[in-house]
């Protein structure tokens, strides 16, 4: 995915290692209560370098998001490795999309979930998914995503908190 601009100048650029200490400040102030270690994000970033990117403004590192290819209707585990991209993915995934509140309503979101839709589908991914926490689900609706029910992952959102979402959006 290349460089856009978003609206108030800030820009989702490629991610970077250098970009992990702010990438973590970013998860401990937006994701207090979903703790993950920095090896998980240097993986994700290792693994798919293209599903990881920044939110850069004037101020520096506003937000970030983490996606890869991923097997549908499967959750990866909160602070787990995943050692490999399965060979068997065929949906693709957003395990993180953290934005800080100075940045919320610019359009920014929604841009980058724009930008995700079109690599997956320019990907040849029949559809997506996510787990929706701190209430967002509201937003992945308005982006074409719904809550798929299944008892297998219902018991791994126990994980997460009672709020907690599996989406999927097909194409």
């Amino acid at each position: 995915m290349t460089q856009s601009a978003g609206q108030g100048g800030a820009i989702w650029r490629a991610m970077t290692m250098a970009n992990l200490p702010d990438v973590m400040a970013i998860a401990v102030a937006v994701h207090p209560d979903y703790p993950e270690d920095e090896a998980i994000f240097a993986e994700r970033l290792a693994l798919y370098p293209a599903g990881c990117l920044c939110l850069v403004d004037a101020d520096g590192a506003a937000g970030y998001v983490l996606s890869h290819p991923w097997r549908p209707c499967d959750i990866p585990a909160l602070n787990a490795l995943l050692g490999a991209i399965p060979a068997d993915a065929a949906a693709y995934y957003i395990h993180d999309l953290a934005l800080l509140p100075h940045t919320h309503g610019t359009g920014a979101a929604s841009d980058v979930v724009a930008r995700l839709v079109e690599h997956a589908r320019n990907s040849g991914f029949a559809g997506m998914a996510l787990v929706a926490v701190n209430r967002s689900a509201g937003f992945w609706q308005r982006h074409g995503f719904r809550e798929t029910h299944d008892a297998a992952l219902d018991r791994k959102l126990a994980s997460y908190d009672d709020a907690a979402r599996y989406m999927t959006r097909e194409f």
